[in-house]
């Protein structure tokens, strides 16, 4: 029944650990574990219909929300559960695996909202100029200002994979847009409008009096002098677009981010994936307290000289 530690402790426990030499800001990966909320709504035994429903909304944890996580990390399988919960996001050391910051917020919280506001936080204990900043592609939703955020203000490189949009426009090795016809296109000039700029492809034979289009585009007979399909493709002008994303050194530091999903599996097996609690502020509570065992862990192998800090049993078999 004593106090809850305040989260000065957390502060206090991971400072000493970068004094000591074991936790470090060069490279940093932020990413979030799903948290079920105690209610029947998650049950997998209930078939209630509208157990998902924004309407109807769990009456014994009023502070959860709906959310949403991907069941698998395949690109080509788009699957998807819903629950109602809250997230755990956690910014991890990707070379000692320990927790520099967290935050728990409602499970409809996109995870690309709260990280500026979490590199912030975590600066104020651990400096993080220089850093290589690693997500995933939940944090690449057109979200410029952290790419611009970890370059200008940290002087660091962002490790963010693009997301795959729905574009149908294929190009040629060159670079040229392929027409619907299976023709190289030919560029055409450039547009600039709503901050970005955009390379012109036109189709080949577009003043040809002669010419026939084989697919007999809708733009090809509308009696203009230039005629045929139009395409645009974005010519990268800013940071996020310029990354290349391609070569063999941001495979490799990209690679360190599965860190972060090892960390949360550590996480989970404390106990959080389901909470017993329902409110936001207790399981915001228990949240703290699991990633302050961590580091406590961490801390106390260290000090006894053992090099088990990122397993408890396997701190407490060496103890």
């Amino acid at each position: 029944m004593e106090p809850l530690p305040s989260y000065w402790t957390y502060d206090r426990f991971l400072r000493q650990l970068y004094e000591l030499g074991l936790a470090d800001a060069s490279f940093v990966g932020l990413d979030s574990t799903p948290i079920m909320a105690n209610t029947k709504q998650n049950n997998p035994k209930s078939f209630v219909k509208t157990k998902f429903s924004k309407e109807v909304h769990p009456k014994c944890d009023p502070d959860c929300a709906l959310g949403v996580h991907s069941a698998s990390n395949q690109h080509n399988e788009r699957r998807y559960e819903f629950y109602w919960g809250y997230k755990s996001h956690v910014l991890v050391d990707c070379i000692s695996g320990l927790p520099l910051y967290e935050l728990t917020t409602p499970a409809n919280i996109m995870d690309s909202t709260v990280a500026l506001d979490i590199l912030a936080a975590a600066n104020q204990i651990i400096p993080l100029q220089g850093c290589s900043f690693l997500a995933d592609k939940g944090y690449d939703y057109d979200v410029k200002s952290i790419y611009n955020t970890v370059k200008s203000v940290y002087a660091g490189e962002a490790f963010i994979p693009l997301k795959k949009r729905n574009s149908k426009s294929k190009a040629l090795p060159a670079g040229n847009l392929i027409c619907d016809a299976g023709l190289a296109m030919h560029k055409d000039g450039k547009t600039t409008g709503n901050g970005r700029i955009r390379q012109k492809f036109c189709f080949p034979f577009r003043q040809s009096k002669r010419g026939v289009c084989p697919c007999n585009h809708k733009n090809w007979n509308n009696g203009k002098k230039n005629r045929g399909c139009v395409k645009y493709r974005i010519i990268p002008s800013d940071y996020r677009l310029s990354i290349d994303r391609s070569c063999l050194s941001f495979k490799r530091t990209y690679a360190l981010c599965t860190e972060c999903e090892r960390y949360n599996s550590r996480f989970k097996a404390s106990g959080q994936e389901r909470l017993w609690v329902r409110n936001g502020n207790s399981a915001a509570n228990l949240n703290t307290l699991a990633h302050i065992s961590a580091l406590a862990i961490a801390l106390a192998a260290v000090l006894s000289g053992s090099h088990s800090y990122r397993a408890s049993k396997s701190f407490r078999r060496s103890a």
